[in-house]
């Protein structure tokens, strides 16, 4: 092997460890990577930055602003209420499945995983049931078109790059569609029965928060009268938060819900409401100027300008290893965390010290736009109010269905590429008012775009140091001679399926994309058969919660534990290596 090749091999493994420890964000990690690349001399500069040039990022781009215009007027939104109300599973993971093979899943499950949790409060059902394979759907969905997850334009870029002609919009439906058929069956069958019933977020927060509220009302002849909060001292307690203050006596139907900022000044009568560690609620009896009372209902204080979120930390959030206090998460958000929920309950102490993790949810009270501000924030990667309001452009509804359409036939027709279809596309929705160009904006996430394009370059070096030829070889050998075709898709899949567990599906799927055109060189098969077989097992991340951002997403909101993933991913993870052994060579052999 040559001294290029053990370089690259010597990066990747540090690459590795740094993202299996959860120290960095994916997109600092391959940064960096490719940063060593280029100083140990084994890329140019210019293939380190090509990434930012593919069309891949921009088109995933513009089909989350579609994605944001989808969520903005409420388009698919009433079908979680009309699938679920009808009591089947299997409606909503097929109705899941096919929306997600034309918008990106990551989106789509943030738009529906609060409404799931919503109709299982109102009819007393556990969301634990649903959330899962309501990821898993969007999973299996995102195979069946090139636009159904960021991951199979990446393949589609790095195989253009070696000189084979991308794939088309529908290409890989041949074997993605049967995956996904097979995968909703197997999920709304045998995976109903392995499903968990767990305590869910929504309940776990609404009783840690009630267990941590405390009101005091202001004394009339006090001397906090007439004192702003900063001025009364009331901001910055050891242990506990003033969440808000209520106006007009304690009558929770007639009080007006005021937002505790800095400035808001008291008066007689006015209910304060904390939220913190009881030890130190207790010692809000001695404070001057108030009176405990009995009315602690910080959760039912909706309205008025002010409204309870729920908002899941991302992987890539600066709050991952910070504490509430370090973050200054009141100052630098502008609302205060009630409770926090963690899928394996391992919290304890004041919420101001509690060290958080990816996956965490919080519970935050904060004004209406806290949801605008920060839905779609790489420091979250759900924020949904506790009582959504209905969709401000519904009547904008036909434009989303029409444009999701348009982009999908044009680019299928090859009137235009799927990058200009897809731009096109977002225009014509921030043009014709679905999204403002500020929210369409909102709707990208510029990790992952960031992420797409480090993986990108790094899957072309991995090619170009001739590192991909030397596993090619391992890989190639380990399939066997009297395997043939099916034993090199079904040994190409697990490695990337094992891979996509240690990175994530983008930078697996950038690794392997290489290795397998390396190994259909040496073997004589096909390369778009391997290179499709490389995709499906970049997207068909089901054994851990952090293999996949839909899955992180619902991992806290459903109270799952790590496990749960394996045991209903295990047969799903089975469907799609069977499947796609069986279809691949006989659609591309």
């Amino acid at each position: 092997m040559s001294l290029d090749a053990w370089l690259t091999l010597v990066v990747l493994g540090a690459a590795v460890v740094a993202l299996v420890a959860d120290r960095f964000a994916p997109v600092i990690v391959f940064g960096a990577a490719l940063g060593a690349l280029v100083l140990a001399d084994v890329i140019e500069p210019s293939l380190a930055l090509s990434g930012l040039s593919s069309p891949a990022p921009a088109t995933i781009a513009a089909l989350y602003v579609l994605a944001g215009a989808a969520t903005a007027t409420g388009t698919f939104s009433d079908l979680v209420d009309r699938t679920l109300g009808r009591g089947s599973l299997l409606a909503l993971c097929a109705g899941t499945a096919a929306l997600s093979s034309v918008v990106p899943n990551t989106p789509l499950v943030a738009m529906f995983a609060p409404r799931v949790v919503r109709w299982c409060q109102r009819h007393g059902d556990s969301a634990s049931r649903y959330l899962l394979p309501l990821s898993f759907a969007s999973i299996l969905g995102g195979v069946v078109t090139l636009i159904g997850t960021s991951t199979n334009l990446v393949v589609s870029d790095l195989l253009e790059r070696s000189g084979e002609p991308a794939l088309g919009v529908f290409e890989i439906t041949v074997v993605g569609l049967p995956v996904a058929i097979v995968g909703v069956v197997v999920l709304s069958t045998i995976g109903r029965r392995l499903l968990p019933d767990r305590v869910p977020a929504s309940a776990d927060l609404g009783r840690r928060a009630r267990e941590f509220q405390m009101a005091a009302s202001v004394e009339a002849d006090g001397p906090l009268v007439g004192r702003s909060i900063a001025e009364s001292g009331l901001r910055h307690l050891d242990g506990v938060f003033l969440a808000l203050v209520e106006r007009d006596g304690v009558d929770h139907d007639r009080a007006t819900a005021l937002a505790a900022s800095p400035s808001t000044v008291l008066e007689a009568g006015d209910v304060c409401c904390f939220v913190g560690d009881l030890a130190r609620v207790i010692d809000l009896h001695d404070l001057d100027g108030l009176t405990a009372t009995e009315h602690a209902h910080v959760l039912r204080a909706q309205g008025a300008g002010t409204r309870v979120f729920e908002a899941v930390v991302a992987p890539l959030s600066g709050l991952v290893g910070e504490t509430l206090r370090s973050a200054e998460f009141r100052s630098r958000y502008s609302g205060a965390v009630m409770a926090i929920h963690r899928a394996d309950g391992a919290l304890g102490g004041q919420l101001g010290r509690i060290t958080l993790r990816a996956g965490d949810v919080l519970l935050v009270l904060a004004d209406d736009s806290f949801g605008g501000r920060w839905r779609g924030h790489a420091d979250f990667s759900l924020v949904a109010a506790v009582d959504e309001p209905p969709p401000l452009r519904r009547d904008r509804s036909w434009l989303v269905v029409a444009t999701t359409i348009g982009v999908v036939a044009v680019a299928a027709a090859g009137l235009l590429t799927l990058f200009e279809s897809a731009m096109v596309g977002a225009a014509v929705v921030v043009g014709g008012g679905a999204i403002s160009a500020r929210e369409g904006w909102r709707a990208i996430d510029l990790n992952v775009l960031l992420t797409m394009a480090a993986a990108i370059s790094l899957g072309a070096g991995v090619a170009e140091s001739g590192l991909a030829a030397e596993i090619a070889g391992l890989v190639g050998s380990a399939a066997g001679v009297g395997l043939g075709d099916v034993g090199l898709v079904a040994v190409v899949m697990l490695a990337t399926i094992a891979l996509t567990e240690l990175l994530t599906n983008t930078a697996a799927a950038a690794v392997m994309i290489p290795v397998a055109l390396s190994v259909a060189t040496d073997a004589g098969a096909e390369p778009r058969m391997l290179a499709i077989a490389v995709l499906i097992g970049a997207s068909c991340s089901f054994l851990s919660p952090v293999g996949y951002q839909t899955n992180l997403m619902v991992f806290g909101l459903g109270g799952y534990r790590f496990g749960d993933f394996a045991r209903v991913g295990a047969p799903l993870t089975a469907v799609a290596v069977l499947s796609s052994a069986a279809v691949l060579p006989v659609a591309f052999g």
